[in-house]
């Protein structure tokens, strides 16, 4: 019987709806999902700031997902070196990566090892750091107030 891996890495930091929904939809689509939780520092690389909450409790959040078969932590940018390490059929990003530059690099060096990439729709009215820019809001004094 023939198993079909799936990989959706992502930061998974304030774990919110659109989180959710990339997991349920990549679900569907695999027989075996793997989600990739990015590393503090690896995240820090990629978004210019450590996330809100800890690896530790990312990792558990993400593995506590009924969708998420396993959880494994990702510590290199190079998502090619990862898939030799988790062994994943097809990759799942969000379709802001679309026809970008990075999206298409991606689907160039997938191509090479027999990996399909696939996007799903991106959760426009939530996002991480959407709910990081109205944390700050709420913990940053107000000039002026009392």
């Amino acid at each position: 019987m023939v198993h079909r891996v799936g990989y959706a890495p992502g930061v998974y930091d304030l774990f919110h709806v659109g989180h959710l929904n990339i997991l349920r939809h990549a679900r569907s689509q695999c027989d075996y999902l793997v989600a990739g939780v990015v590393s503090d520092e690896m995240a820090a690389l990629a978004k210019g700031h450590r996330p809100v909450i800890p690896l530790t409790e990312r990792l558990e959040i993400v593995r506590s997902v009924r969708y998420v078969d396993a959880a494994f932590v990702e510590t290199v940018p190079d998502k090619v070196e990862t898939w030799q390490q988790v062994r994943f059929d097809v990759l799942f990003k969000g379709d802001d990566w679309r026809d970008t530059e990075r999206g298409r690099r991606l689907e160039r060096d997938f191509a090479e090892v027999g990996v399909e990439v696939v996007y799903f729709p991106y959760t426009v009215h939530t996002s991480s750091t959407q709910l990081r820019r109205a944390l700050d809001v709420l913990v940053t004094p107000q000039s002026g107030a009392l």
